[in-house]
């Protein structure tokens, strides 16, 4: 079973500025092979694809201007172009829109295949530098695991993080258990449960919300171009990332929770990027992050032998009567409780829901 453990380090100054050389190789790389593919479709419409930017960049190297390409790895940049390729397959396929051009101030990362990179007494020494990573264990690689592929990411705050996928063999199902149980997700309360136990929606957002907005109007008055404003663009990020950092946590404590005590989960397949685009409530479902917690609950299952379903979104299941099956006509959102007009059940619209 693949897996990612992924690290906070803290480079030497020496390594901090070959990695940051390699982040903007790789972003220039990138961009350059996005206009190269543009263009010869615009002007030509010639499809560009994977070997004929690698043969792009062989004579970029040789490029008095873009000399400096062949002071870093050339796995990170071939990497780089391998993941345009895929950006373009899946635009092709309908899964996303047009590949975008990488921005400096946005951070990056760094892809180090294992011809790249050297695992030596559980330290990772990257191609070019002579010392290992300054990496903060905060959990050891299994004893039979070896490292496949390292990604090394610059974040818009300053921090470093490195990614280390291998495959482990290690992981086992859990022991089997007869408990199944249904997943409503809401706003109001994040996760609700068919054996009607709520989990309140923590609203990480709102907690920062007073400080992001003081940080982002300060940041607003800075010139551009300004060494202020570059510290006032650190100091956003770094809210954002306390954000993201506080809702990730929570999410995989409250998924591994349920996979560990359920042997079936049901959740709604829900169509979480339409439903963004509700000016009024966007801004709530993107902070109570439902893809997440259906991505995290999908792979903790696979992982541990847990059953993982997905109903359809329109299955009507806040208007439908989880005791005689009656289907109401309608279901605005202001209406929490209901009786059926049937069987006469009192209902709570999201415990119903989620059985």
């Amino acid at each position: 079973m693949w897996k990612s453990y992924r690290y906070r380090f803290y480079p030497t100054p020496e390594q901090e500025s070959l990695l940051r050389r390699t982040l903007g190789c790789v972003r220039l790389v990138y961009n350059k092979a996005l206009h190269e593919r543009t263009q010869a479709w615009y002007e030509r419409q010639e499809r560009v694809g994977y070997a004929q930017t690698s043969s792009m960049l062989t004579d970029w190297k040789k490029q008095e201007e873009l000399n400096f390409l062949n002071e870093v790895s050339c796995v990170p940049l071939q990497q780089g172009l391998r993941h345009l390729q895929t950006a373009f397959t899946n635009f092709f396929a309908g899964r996303t829109k047009y590949p975008n051009f990488k921005k400096k101030h946005q951070g990056g990362s760094a892809e180090f295949t294992k011809s790249a990179f050297k695992f030596k007494d559980k330290q990772i020494y990257l191609a070019k530098c002579t010392e290992p990573l300054p990496i903060r264990w905060s959990r050891q690689i299994p004893e039979s695991c070896e490292p496949s592929t390292v990604t090394v990411r610059l974040h818009p705050s300053g921090r470093w993080h490195i990614s280390i996928r291998f495959d482990d063999p290690t992981i086992k199902p859990l022991p089997v258990t007869d408990k199944a149980i249904g997943i409503d997700l809401g706003i109001s309360s994040l996760v609700i449960t068919s054996d009607g136990d709520k989990v309140s929606n923590p609203k990480h957002f709102n907690k920062h919300y007073r400080r992001l907005r003081r940080a982002s109007k300060s940041l607003s008055r800075k010139q551009k171009g300004s060494k202020n404003r570059g510290k006032a663009r650190i100091k956003v990020a770094r809210i954002h990332a306390q954000i993201t950092d506080s809702r990730k946590d929570h999410l995989h404590k409250l998924t591994t929770q349920l996979v560990r005590e359920n042997q079936t989960i049901v959740v709604e397949n829900l169509a979480v990027k339409n439903m963004v685009k509700n000016p009024k409530l966007s801004q709530a479902i993107s902070d109570v992050s439902w893809g997440e917690i259906t991505r995290q609950l999908a792979y903790k299952c696979r992982w541990h032998g847990r059953n993982y379903i997905e109903i359809d979104r329109w299955f009507p299941s806040s208007k439908r009567c989880s005791n005689c099956g009656y289907v109401a006509e309608k279901m605005p959102l202001n209406v929490r409780e209901w009786d059926c007009p049937d069987c006469g059940t009192h209902h709570d619209r999201d415990i119903n829901a989620s059985k």
